[in-house]
């Protein structure tokens, strides 16, 4: 495949994993690299423009330069709003692995950096037939983690870590996310997770309200895509 690729997990669900990888887009772009993101499985989908369309698959499409065709970016949309294995079996889809990795080789052969986002936590499944792990080894092998920062990141941020390398994939860097504005002494939390997780920390986003305007900014060192 043409460009590097690397997929995004995240601690839990519902912890910022497309925040982060939007930010993580925008700060590629200001690098010179053409990058674009994917949502593979996404469920929770809305009817429009004559399809089902995901939130964060069309903030990550939105985020993406070149710009590609939402098919691509997001080739399995679920309407119900639950597990992704539970939604495919509610609107009766077969998930064909085969059509996820095609849509991945278009954007891959358009971009320098293709950033893949999964569905919930490590261990959620994508479908049936598709493990997160399964998705990453397919990629390469690289995993960035987001961290959501409340009341027991350690324990997962520690677990999500051993169990990507456990699966055979490699950890690149991981991104920790203020999703709970009033998380006491966050910045020792920071300092533990550091020594844990070894790997770089690309950035801490600050906590963003809902609705809150455009994207945050981040500024990873440039040596660490070299070094993935």
């Amino acid at each position: 495949m043409s460009a590097r690729s690397l997929l995004v997990t995240g601690t839990d669900t519902g912890i910022g994993k497309t925040h982060a990888t939007v930010a993580l887009l925008h700060a590629l772009r200001r690098g010179g690299l053409r990058a674009v993101g994917m949502k593979p499985v996404a469920s929770g989908c809305d009817w429009l423009d004559g399809g089902w369309r995901n939130g964060d698959a069309l903030a990550l499409q939105d985020a993406s330069v070149p710009r590609p065709v939402y098919a691509d970016v997001n080739p399995v949309a679920l309407p119900e709003p639950t597990a992704p294995t539970l939604a495919a079996r509610a609107a009766g889809v077969h998930v064909d692995v085969a059509t996820v990795y095609a849509a991945h080789a278009r954007l891959a052969a358009t971009a320098d950096i293709v950033l893949v986002e999964g569905a919930g936590g490590w261990a959620a499944p994508l479908a049936t037939t598709l493990e997160h792990a399964d998705l990453a080894r397919h990629l390469g092998g690289a995993v960035v983690l987001v961290v959501g920062l409340r009341l027991g990141c350690l324990s997962h941020a520690r677990l999500t870590a051993r169990a990507i390398e456990a699966d055979g994939c490699r950890l690149v860097g991981w991104i920790g996310n203020r999703i709970d504005p009033e998380f006491a002494r966050v910045d020792e939390y920071l300092d533990l997770l550091a020594d844990a997780l070894c790997e770089p920390c690309l950035a801490v986003l600050p906590h963003i309200a809902a609705g809150a305007p455009g994207p945050t900014r981040i500024d990873p060192d440039p040596a660490w895509l070299a070094s993935v």
